[in-house]
């Protein structure tokens, strides 16, 4: 195609979305570049154009917007390449033709899901401009193909844009032949390249929000200088603009470390034993006509009684400002088969009815429930500049709910019954106020759930990938801020901790896309079982294991207690010796830290990590820390040396007043950060921060005096991925 310098934005079809929406400056600027980089560069699916967005974070409507823009500069055709769900072609079907309902009227355009196609289609409805929508699996692929070039052979002669929706290694990656031990395209993949190769003009636009997906794709995948893996690049790279009631990773993870912040209280922990109890049947663990007392289902039913309470609060605040009272959704997601999904619903469904009993009756228990529920919910809606029920007002609700059947459930796994779960717009349908989703399939696949606050989480593969737990992470997207008062996300400590390296692992790789920096590229590296650091594939890591190192990240355990006084008191003097011997040997030291070698130190380490005892879903790998440490002083000219920042008489409590184990024991009240001291050296070396706690019983732990490490990476280092595990 003739390339263009620059793109308007008054044509027909583009007018008539603005018309629809406010797009923001941003978001005009980013359709506009896309499109002008479709038309002037060579696209394909080894080198395709990117849009780069985050999760549920209007990367759709931006792709829609580029479709208009595409359609008025001379593309006739657009090809949506969705994933394998009914539910996904229906929703994406409903939206096309809502967004281009003026255009569609005009006899401008026609919409076909490539599977329903009617036959014959005339010569007047072939010269309209055209969308196909084309599920990423074999016989979609295989009716586009005969569509384009054996039905109507002169649509072939069109330029078409290929629009492949939530890009990720799944749709266009390469695999390896072990026998043959070479790269080659997937089936899919292959199919794709061979429509390409028979069009005249085609160009190609991946959407995703997952820029790990670049780092997967084997291209000139070889260890560059430095060590440095570096992506394919794509052709350009676009990224799309957040919104700004965009909700994700940084609520949930970042500012969830800020005490005080609603967003610490987000995040409530599920015990792996109750998730285990929610897999299959199990009367004698769970007594049908106990679920409002038995402890061993206790976080099943404070997250059912907090989305009941949460959306009674909502919809009366909304109703004391004169607002549309909403209706409010909750999922629960833990397994794909359909028989957890049974006993999950019949759990869920005898739940209800024992609330709605206790509603009639007005009882002492369903007070206790939702007071329960109130002091939770209200710890963090007292942020917010909104209308403050009253804990009666509150009670009446809640009971008017139940007593009037605003709590429905649905159990969401099966393709036939899609058409009875979306709405006319192709979301899931709210029924009710309160609507519980239990799930299945089509929640792991992008089907838009609105105003969800509550999100039970329990998916335990052994190794995550990321882009399946990034599309799981439902809690995610536009969110009226106010809902965040009532939103709560209930899974494993140790899911939440997967899901948090993750979100770091993420964050980390859009910001080098961001800044440009992933022209250097990114480090992935791994340790071998001969303790040597290695490079290592990105095809390889496991996600559950990966360690994110950037400059001046600290590194510390968390979430756990000393062991008794009398089987540590010798090891922490041992320590206490030889932390004092380390200071006495430093080759140079400033007022307040030591530079040490790191033998002697890893040593100290080791001693450490056998004082400390982790509470379930945490973790201290000695080697990692041990690893890492190797890793941040590999290059040293001057051998392997570590700054040590040593205190002493710390008196840390265990818990913070909200309950939640203590993470920054290097920012003590009162006084100079431990952490700005370490930082403040850490230029070329990183640093090691020993804190002696005195460990006592009123602040939590055993009256066992005990060192605390916190690593602190330098400066000077480059984003390193360090894979504790790899696949094999």
């Amino acid at each position: 195609m003739t390339a263009k310098t620059s793109i308007r934005t008054n044509g027909r079809f583009f007018k008539g979305l603005m018309n629809k929406h406010t797009y923001t400056e941003e978001s005009r600027a980013c359709m506009m570049d896309t499109v002008e980089k479709l038309m002037e560069k060579d696209t394909g699916i080894e080198r395709p154009g990117m849009l780069l967005g985050k999760i549920q974070s209007g990367k759709t409507r931006t792709f829609i917007g580029v479709m208009g823009l595409a359609y008025d500069h001379g593309f006739d055709i657009v090809v949506i390449l969705t994933k394998g769900t009914n539910a996904l072609v229906q929703q994406t079907y409903s939206r096309l033709t809502q967004e281009f309902e003026e255009r569609i009227e005009e006899d401008d355009l026609r919409v076909f899901d490539i599977m329903s196609m009617p036959e014959n289609l005339r010569k007047y409805e072939l010269s309209q401009k055209l969308a196909f929508i084309v599920k990423k699996e074999t016989k979609n692929l295989d009716r586009i193909k005969e569509t384009l070039f054996e039905t109507y052979p002169e649509l072939a002669e069109r330029n078409v844009l290929f629009i492949d929706d939530e890009a990720d290694y799944a749709s266009v990656a390469y695999e390896q032949k072990r026998k043959e031990n070479v790269t080659t395209l997937r089936v899919l993949a292959a199919k794709i390249n061979e429509l390409r190769s028979r069009l005249t003009s085609s160009a190609f636009l991946q959407v995703t929000a997952t820029p790990y997906s670049l780092y997967l794709q084997p291209e000139d995948m070889t260890i560059h200088e430095h060590k440095v893996y570096q992506p394919v690049r794509p052709a350009f790279t676009v990224l799309v603009p957040v919104h700004d009631q965009y909700v994700g990773g940084e609520t949930y993870f970042d500012r969830a470390e800020e005490e005080g912040h609603f967003a610490s209280f987000l995040f409530h922990e599920v015990q792996e034993k109750e998730l285990e109890a929610m897999k299959k049947m199990d009367r004698r663990r769970i007594k049908i006509d106990q679920l409002l007392t038995q402890r061993s289902i206790a976080n099943i039913r404070q997250a059912v009684m907090n989305f009941i309470t949460g959306s009674a609060i909502r919809r009366w605040q909304q109703r004391m400002l004169g607002l549309k009272e909403e209706k409010y959704s909750m999922i629960i997601h833990t397994e794909r088969g359909k028989l957890a999904h049974a006993w999950q619903d019949e759990l869920i469904r005898n739940m209800e009815d024992q609330l709605i009993e206790e509603a009639k009756k007005d009882s002492k228990l369903l007070k206790e429930l939702t007071l329960n529920s109130y002091q939770d919910l209200m710890s963090s809606m007292r942020s917010f500049d909104l209308p403050q029920p009253e804990e009666k007002e509150v009670l009446k609700e809640v009971r008017e709910s139940l007593v009037e059947e605003y709590l429905v459930s649905s159990v969401v796994n099966s393709e036939k019954d899609v058409h009875d779960l979306l709405d006319r717009k192709g979301e899931l349908q709210l029924r009710a106020p309160m609507n519980i989703f239990i799930g299945g399939q089509l929640l792991d696949r992008g089907v838009t759930i609105r105003n969800l606050i509550g999100f039970f989480y329990g998916r335990n593969p052994r190794s995550f990938q990321q882009d399946t737990v990034l599309q799981h992470s439902r809690m995610y997207g536009a969110r009226p801020l106010a809902d965040l008062g009532v939103t709560r996300f209930y899974t494993t400590q140790r899911i939440y901790s997967v899901m948090k390296r993750i979100h770091e692992f993420d964050t980390e790789l859009r910001r080098a896309f961001e800044r440009g920096g992933h022209n250097r590229g990114v480090v992935f590296i791994q340790r071998e079982a001969d303790h040597q650091i290695r490079p290592c594939s990105p095809n390889k890591i496991l996600l559950s294991s990966l360690t994110m190192i950037k400059p001046h990240k600290r590194i510390l355990p968390t979430g756990f207690q000393t062991g008794y006084k009398t089987y540590i008191q010798k090891t922490v003097a041992e320590m206490d010796r030889r932390i004092e011997e380390l200071k006495s040997r430093a080759i140079k030291r400033t007022k307040e830290a030591y530079l040490v070698p790191i033998d002697p130190l890893k040593k100290v380490l080791a001693l450490i990590h056998s004082t400390l005892e982790m509470d379930e879903g945490r973790e201290f790998h000695l080697d990692e820390y041990e690893s890492i440490l190797d890793y941040l002083t590999t290059e040293q000219e001057k051998g392997a040396y570590a700054w040590m920042v040593v205190r002493k008489g710390r008196k840390a409590q265990r818990l913070k007043q909200n309950g939640k184990y203590e993470t920054s024991p290097d920012t003590p009240a009162g006084g100079k950060g431990d952490l700005a001291i370490a930082r403040g050296v850490a230029e070329d070396y990183p640093a090691m921060i020993l804190l002696r706690q005195e460990g006592n019983k009123e602040h939590g732990w055993r009256g066992a005096p005990f060192w605390w490490p916190v690593l602190v990476a330098q400066r000077n280092t480059v984003p390193t991925v360090f894979a504790n595990k790899t696949v094999r």
